[in-house]
């Protein structure tokens, strides 16, 4: 612990220069004490920090004095300052981690590298949630994550959201994927050996961790699982197809209220725009209730013509807001 200390403090003077004892405190959340042991540890161990006295003193190195990450081209060091996601590394209790790993980079760059990183920081901020959603409850990750580095079975009560029950099993964690503000597990099960599934952390009631080890499948590569994963699933959801009239400003916002796949079939299958520049096409839709929901977005610049059912859940719900507003 005191190692990581001490070389936290070198690491803070090599990059912010001149530094009082009390601002150091501050930073490593020790007392003014700690510090003055902590710059003797140092000096003793032969690392050129000296201190002045008064209101404009403080600790320092020696000029020229610094360690140093070589190797690194300018676009190497910015690159590595967007790889910083600090709201998913607090979720997984690394906030500290990250930012002391940060500060131990930034420090090793040389001056001109370490402007520019520096700069980029300021200039570029990655927010993974997504919008207009509550951040996820996810109390199991901190476990979950201990598992899936150390390599551990784990037994979990999870909350199926297709069926609105509980089950249980023992999985194999194989990793961690956030995606939009939400964590998923990736794991195989040990009743099914070989078959690789996703769960949504939230929905994880309980969780074991079993102390027992497993063996990691040598070609598995969660990139590539995830990206076909994701695929499949998007593939799997719309399940099935509307035919819809739809106005230019519908056109315009089908994107922001379905995403891009939805958006594309559509705009795929249109035919030619009448005299008011509404088109007819084909339109890949989740079950009818979900469909119901959001086909309402669209307000009055979307007309469903198929299939009748969800016409005709549609026609309802226009009436009941029309008799809401016109009494």
């Amino acid at each position: 612990m005191r190692a990581s200390r001490l070389l936290s403090a070198l690491l803070l003077l090599q990059t912010r220069g001149r530094m009082s004892a009390s601002e150091l405190a501050a930073e490593l959340e020790v007392s003014v004490r700690t510090v003055y042991r902590d710059m003797e540890a140092l000096s003793s161990a032969g690392v050129p920090v000296y201190g002045d006295a008064g209101r404009s003193g403080g600790y320092q190195l020696v000029d020229g004095y610094r360690t140093r990450l070589t190797g690194l081209t300018a676009a190497e060091a910015e690159s590595l300052f967007l790889t910083g996601i600090p709201g998913p590394a607090a979720e997984l209790g690394l906030g500290g981690v990250l930012a002391a790993a940060e500060l131990k980079l930034l420090a090793a760059l040389p001056g001109e590298l370490r402007v520019r990183a520096e700069a980029l920081r300021g200039r570029f901020h990655l927010d993974a949630a997504g919008w207009f959603r509550p951040v996820d409850r996810v109390p199991m990750l901190g476990g979950i994550a201990a598992a899936v580095w150390e390599g551990e079975r784990i037994a979990v009560r999870y909350r199926r959201w297709r069926e609105p029950r509980e089950v249980e099993r023992v999985l194999e964690p194989l990793g961690l994927v956030v995606k939009a503000g939400l964590w998923y597990l990736v794991a195989q099960g040990v009743e099914q050996p070989g078959r690789v599934r996703t769960y949504r952390v939230a929905e994880v009631l309980e969780l074991t961790r079993l102390g027992e080890g497993f063996v990691r499948p040598g070609d598995f590569d969660l990139a590539v699982y995830w990206s076909e994963w994701a695929r499949r699933y998007e593939r799997e959801m719309l399940v099935g197809t509307a035919v819809v009239r739809l106005s230019p400003k519908g056109m315009s916002r089908l994107a922001y209220v379905y995403g891009d796949t939805v958006a594309a079939a559509v705009v795929g299958s249109a035919g030619e725009p009448d005299e008011r520049g509404w088109v007819v096409a084909d339109m890949p839709i989740e079950q009818v209730a979900v469909a119901h929901d959001d086909l309402l977005k669209l307000g009055a610049e979307v007309e469903v013509l198929a299939p009748q059912e969800l016409r005709t859940l549609l026609t309802e719900s226009v009436r009941t807001l029309a008799a809401a507003y016109l009494r």
